[in-house]
C-alpha cells in the first residue's frame, strides 16, 4: 500500500505537470486551415486520456497490487511524454546579412548539418530531420549580432513558417520553409517582390522531390504548415 501511494503521488504530479506544459506548447503548434493547434491537440489529448482510462481498467486485473489511479497516472505520464516528444520543435538561430529585408527561405537539403547563415538572397539549408520538426518561431540575428526579432513576419498566428515547394527543375521540386523580415518593427504584413528561387539555390545541396506533373515555368507555391 505504501508503494502504491508513493507511485500515485509521483506519477500524479508528473502527469499534471506534463499536461500543463502540453497545453502551453499547443498554443504555438500550427493547426489546420480553420482549427487551431490548441484545439486539435486538445482533442487528441482527450482521446489519450480516455484510452488510458480504459487500459488502466484492464491492467488493474494484472497488477492487482496497484490501484486504478496509480495505473492511470502512469499511463497518462507515458502518453503525455510521448506527445511532448512528437511536438518537439528546435528553435533555430538564423544569421542574415546586415540590413537584410525580404523573404527568408530554408530549403530541405541532402546534407547532415544545417546551414543557418543565409546568403544574400535569404537562402539557407536544413537537414531533413530539422525541416520536418521545425515550426517554432526562430531567433534571427544579423552578422553584426543585432537581433531583428521585432522585424519578423510570419504567415499567420498559428503557423509562423510558410511551407511550400519550388517548382520545377527536370521534373523535380524543392521543398522550403519561409518567413519575412520587414522594413519596420512589429508589422503584421508587408508585400515583398516574388523571386524565382529555382535559379538561386545551390542545386548540389538540395534534396529533390519527384513530381507527377511537369510545367515549363519556375514558380514557388506557399502553403500553411499542417
Amino acid at each position: 500500500m505504501q508503494t502504491d501511494r508513493k507511485l500515485k503521488i509521483l506519477f500524479g504530479i508528473l502527469s499534471l505537470g506534463l499536461l500543463v506544459t502540453l497545453l502551453i506548447k499547443l498554443k504555438d503548434v500550427p493547426g489546420g486551415m480553420i482549427l487551431s493547434g490548441l484545439f486539435l491537440g486538445g482533442m487528441l489529448m482527450v482521446v489519450m486520456v480516455i484510452a488510458c482510462s480504459i487500459l488502466a481498467s484492464v491492467l488493474i486485473l494484472i497488477f492487482k497490487q496497484l490501484s486504478y489511479l496509480t495505473l492511470f497516472y502512469i499511463l497518462t505520464t507515458i502518453s503525455f511524454s510521448a506527445f511532448h516528444y512528437y511536438l518537439y520543435s528546435p528553435t533555430l538561430t538564423i544569421v542574415v546579412p546586415n540590413g537584410y529585408q525580404g523573404e527568408i527561405n530554408l530549403v530541405l537539403s541532402n546534407q547532415k548539418e544545417n546551414e543557418l547563415t543565409v546568403d544574400s538572397n535569404g537562402i539557407g539549408y536544413l537537414n531533413e530531420w530539422t525541416f520536418r520538426k521545425t515550426y517554432s518561431r526562430p531567433i534571427v540575428k544579423q552578422l553584426n549580432g543585432e537581433n531583428v526579432d521585432e522585424y519578423l513576419i510570419g504567415f499567420n498566428p498559428s503557423a509562423f513558417f510558410g511551407k511550400g515547394s519550388i517548382c520545377c527543375y527536370e521534373k523535380r521540386e524543392i521543398q522550403n520553409l519561409s518567413f519575412k523580415i520587414g522594413t519596420k518593427p512589429h508589422l503584421e504584413d508587408e508585400y515583398f517582390e516574388h523571386k524565382s528561387l529555382i535559379e538561386l539555390v545551390d542545386k548540389n545541396k538540395v534534396k529533390w522531390t519527384e513530381i507527377e506533373k511537369y510545367t515549363n515555368f519556375s514558380d514557388t507555391t506557399i502553403q500553411l504548415m499542417e
